[in-house]
C-alpha cells in the first residue's frame, strides 16, 4: 500500500484543524493510502526529514503553514530542482484553503521573477482548496508523472571525491556561512559575491559555503580563495554533478544528503549571511530558524544577517520572505540590511556581541 506523509501538527482537542484533519484521512484511507504523522505528532528535524522523505510515496500538506512546514515543502521542492532520486514519481499537494500558504507561493513566485527559482513550481507541488480535490490531484500526479526538471549534470566524474580537513590559516577568528545561490549568472550578483568573499578573509573569517562552483556560490569561495583565505564547504554527489566544485576548498566535507550537508555547514560556523539565492537558499535559512525556534544548542550565540539587495528598479530581493516571517514572529532571529558594504561589518558586530 502507497504512503502518504502528512504535514501538520494537532495541538489538543480543541484544534480548529481537528475535524479536517480526520475528513481528509478518511478521503486518503478510503482511497488506498497508509498516512504517515496521522495523529499529527512527528516533528521535522534536519536529522529526520530525510527518513520521512526516503519513507513516503507523497506528500500532503494542510491548512495553517508553520516554519516546520514551509521547510519541509520548500525542502521538497529543492530535492525535485536538484534530481533528488529519494524523490523521482513522488507528488505533492497543498491544501490551501484558508489561502495560508499564500505567502510561501508569493515568494516562490518572487524568486521566479528574479531568475533565482527557473521551474515553474505549481508544476511540482499543486495547491488545492478542498480535502476532496487532494486525492484527485495525487491521482493526476500519479498518472501524468512530474514534469523532468530543467537541470543538466556539468560534472559525471564523482567517483574520485572525499572529505579532507585543513586547519584555521594564520589570524583566522570564525567562520560565516555564505548561503546563496549557485545558479545566477547576472555579472552584479557574481561581482558583490566575489566582494564578499575578499572581505571575509580581510577581515578574518573563513568562509563557509554550499561548495558549488557556479553562481554566487563559486564566485564568494574564489574570492576568498584570491584573498589567501580559508574556504570550507559541503556537498553531496547528486549535487556536484550540476553545479561541480570549485577550486582551492581549504576543507571539503562530503555528505550524502542535503540535511546532514546543512548539519556541517552550521556546525562548523559562527554566523551565517543569507545572500541572494533561489529555493535552496531559502531552505537553508528556514533550516536555521527552525533550530532556533527548536533551541537547538549549534546556533547558540550564531547571528544571522540577511542581504536584503536592491536593484536598479528599487526591487528588494528578499523582501516577500522578509515579510513572511516577520509576520510569523520571527523578527528577532535575524538582522537585514540593504547595503554590501556592510554585511560583513555587520556580522563582524554581532560575532562580538554574541560569542
Amino acid at each position: 500500500m502507497p504512503k502518504v506523509l502528512l504535514s501538520g501538527r494537532v495541538t489538543g482537542e480543541n484544534d480548529p484543524s481537528r475535524e479536517s484533519r480526520a475528513g481528509l484521512l478518511y478521503l486518503l484511507f478510503s482511497s488506498g493510502w497508509d498516512i504517515s504523522n496521522s495523529n499529527g505528532d512527528k516533528a521535522v528535524t534536519l536529522s529526520t526529514i530525510q527518513d520521512q522523505i526516503i519513507d513516503s510515496d507523497a506528500f500532503v500538506f494542510t491548512q495553517g503553514s508553520t516554519l516546520e512546514e514551509l521547510f519541509k515543502a520548500v525542502s521538497i521542492f529543492v530535492g525535485y530542482q536538484t534530481l533528488d532520486e529519494k524523490l523521482e514519481a513522488k507528488g505533492t499537494v497543498i491544501l490551501n484553503g484558508d489561502k495560508s500558504w499564500d505567502p510561501f507561493f508569493d515568494v516562490l513566485d518572487h524568486l521566479n521573477s528574479l531568475g533565482t527559482i527557473k521551474q515553474e513550481f505549481r508544476d511540482y507541488i499543486i495547491s488545492v482548496n478542498e480535502p476532496e480535490e487532494v486525492i484527485g490531484a495525487l491521482s493526476k500526479i500519479n498518472s501524468d508523472s512530474l514534469p523532468e526538471p530543467i537541470h543538466h549534470p556539468i560534472d559525471e566524474n564523482i567517483d574520485d571525491i572525499y572529505s579532507y580537513e585543513a586547519p584555521p590559516v594564520d589570524g583566522q577568528i570564525g567562520n560565516v556561512c555564505v548561503f546563496c545561490s549557485a545558479s545566477i549568472k547576472d555579472k552584479n550578483y557574481i561581482d558583490e559575491g566575489y566582494e564578499l568573499g575578499r572581505k571575509m578573509a580581510d577581515e578574518g573569517l573563513g568562509c563557509v559555503s554550499g561548495a558549488g562552483r557556479t553562481g554566487i556560490m563559486g564566485s564568494v569561495v574564489n574570492g576568498a580563495v584570491e584573498a589567501n583565505g580559508w574556504t570550507g564547504g559541503s556537498n553531496v554527489p547528486h549535487i556536484i554533478k550540476l553545479e561541480g566544485l570549485p577550486e582551492g576548498l581549504s576543507s571539503f566535507w562530503l555528505r550524502p544528503d542535503i540535511y546532514t550537508r546543512m548539519e556541517i555547514m552550521i556546525e562548523r560556523s559562527d554566523a551565517f549571511v543569507i545572500f541572494p539565492g533561489g529555493a535552496g537558499t531559502v531552505q537553508e535559512f528556514l533550516a536555521l530558524l527552525l533550530l532556533l525556534e527548536m533551541g537547538d544548542p549549534v546556533m547558540k550565540g550564531k547571528p544571522i544577517v540577511v542581504y536584503d539587495r536592491i536593484d536598479k528598479s528599487g526591487k528588494n530581493f528578499w523582501k516577500p520572505l522578509i515579510n513572511l516571517l516577520k509576520e510569523k514572529g520571527y523578527a528577532d532571529y535575524f538582522t537585514v540590511v540593504n547595503e554590501l558594504g556592510i554585511v560583513i561589518p555587520t556580522v563582524s558586530r554581532l560575532m562580538d556581541l554574541k560569542l
